[in-house]
C-alpha cells in the first residue's frame, strides 16, 4: 500500500485517520494542505475516485457556497487549487484509490 493522507494541522478527522494507519502499522505519507497544497493531477485523481468535486468540498468554509456557484467545473477545479482549505479533509490516498473524510471502514477493504 502507498497511503496518502492530505489534511489540515488542525482537523481532528486528520489526526484520527493518522492514527488508524499508525495503530495497524501502515507507512504513510502526510501532505499538509496548508503548506503544499494539491496538485491538479492529485486532484483530479481524488475527483474521479470519489465521484467529483462536490464530494471534496468542505461545506462548513465560508468560501463553499461561493464555489457551488461557479459556472464551470475547471473554475471550481482552480479555486480548490488555489485555495485548499476549501477540500474536506481528511483526503486518503491509495493508489488509483481515495476517500475523503474518516473512512476505515473503506480502509479495511484496502488491505
Amino acid at each position: 500500500m502507498n497511503i496518502q493522507i492530505f489534511g489540515k494541522a488542525k482537523c481532528f478527522d486528520t489526526k484520527k485517520a493518522e492514527r488508524y494507519f499508525k495503530e495497524r502499522g501502515i507507512r504513510f505519507q502526510r501532505i499538509d494542505l496548508d503548506k503544499s497544497g494539491i496538485s491538479k493531477g492529485e486532484l483530479a485523481s481524488v475527483k474521479a475516485a470519489v465521484g467529483g468535486l462536490d464530494a471534496l468540498v468542505d461545506d462548513r468554509h465560508p468560501d463553499a457556497a461561493l464555489l457551488r456557484y461557479l459556472a464551470y467545473e475547471e473554475d471550481k477545479e482552480q479555486k480548490l487549487l488555489d485555495n485548499p482549505r476549501l477540500l474536506r479533509t481528511p483526503i486518503v490516498r491509495n493508489g488509483r484509490k481515495a476517500t475523503v473524510g474518516y473512512q476505515p471502514d473503506v480502509w479495511k477493504s484496502w488491505d
